[in-house]
């Protein structure tokens, strides 16, 4: 029971943070499009970082892409897909991922021979497909865009080779591995950091309706209530065998300070009353997961690291140690 308490303590401290708002009564739901989703335009913000603004009939509007471009355009290559954490960009005004914002990846990525795909917005929608609009966040059919719509584009526009590799943290943590378990054909690799892999019991529903709750948003317009089986469809946890053969990497820190905080202002502050606790959730969330997987004799890379809290240093450090696990993965 305390790490079932941790981890609704966490989707807490998640809506303490970013500032909760009242949720509203659900729209109907959304009619299907049959409509193709498109390339709108493509802008170069530089000589290796484009930027694709995608028609979506899933999300109904159009969405920016940015893809990190290798120097050698020649041939055809793999890409890789990072989601963002619960903000999705909020930070820049939705100008750009939180990875290029926050973290070193457009230099991490230079010498390497991929597409890096970083899609822009989805705050606080699990990446997923939501069964109605949300009053206060809109239309998120996150899964059909990242799943069906935007790789062949990518693949068209990017000369991309049809091998993809998945990454997250935090919410998209959660939300990349739901997308391997669901759809195994399409990705051959997930890296996943300072997440949690299960809505199982009632406690882990709850963390995640706290934490959509914390940027205005319903669960209910999401996955339905605790009966809906909405919520057991989405969870990883359940459906573990389609990780069979994949390339797996999964990080967490523990809570206490580390190396990105130091001294005694507002870094510790944070640590102690919000990053800490919260990357104790994600601690015991990712060894219930590396006992799921242990028991299903899946193999995977587990790396508890001996310090940190929920922060972005940690995330630059656990894509570098990942990368060994996601070049297998890209064929690279």
């Amino acid at each position: 029971m305390r790490r079932k308490a941790l981890v609704v303590a966490a989707g807490l401290i998640a809506g303490l943070v970013v500032g909760g708002a009242p949720v509203a009564t659900a729209d109907p739901a959304p009619a299907v499009s049959t409509a193709s989703a498109r390339v709108d335009h493509v802008e170069m913000l530089t000589d290796r970082r484009a930027a694709m603004f995608v028609d979506s009939p899933a999300l109904g509007r159009v969405v920016q892409v940015q893809v990190l471009l290798p120097a050698d355009r020649s041939k055809p290559r793999p890409s890789l897909y990072m989601l963002d954490g619960l903000s999705a960009g909020q930070e820049t005004n939705y100008t750009e991922s939180t990875w290029t914002a926050k973290t070193d990846i457009a230099a991490f990525f230079a010498d390497k021979n991929v597409n890096v795909v970083l899609p822009i917005g989805g705050r606080g929608s699990y990446y997923a497909d939501w069964l109605r609009p949300d009053p206060a966040l809109g239309v998120n059919m996150w899964e059909t865009f990242l799943t069906k719509e935007l790789p062949p584009l990518v693949d068209s526009q990017f000369y991309g080779n049809g091998t993809n590799s998945i990454v997250g943290l935090s919410m998209g943590a959660q939300a990349a591995m739901n997308l391997i378990t669901k759809y195994p054909s399409l990705y051959t690799g997930i890296a996943a950091f300072s997440g949690c892999y299960s809505n199982d019991s009632e406690n882990e529903k709850n963390a995640i309706r706290a934490t959509v709750a914390s940027v205005g948003g319903n669960t209910d317009n999401m996955w339905g209530p605790s009966s809906d089986p909405q919520w057991q469809i989405n969870d990883p946890s359940l459906h573990v065998d389609a990780l069979r053969g994949k390339q797996i990497y999964i990080a967490t820190g523990n809570g206490f300070p580390g190396p990105y905080e130091q001294g005694f202002g507002n870094d510790i502050i944070r640590t102690l009353s919000v990053g800490g606790p919260l990357e104790v959730a994600a601690n015991l969330c990712t060894r219930e997961f590396a006992g799921t997987l242990s028991a299903a004799n899946v193999p995977a890379t587990f790396v508890f690291r001996p310090w940190g809290s929920h922060s972005w240093g940690y995330w630059q450090d656990d894509l570098h140690d990942s990368w060994p696990t996601l070049k297998r993965a890209l064929g690279l």
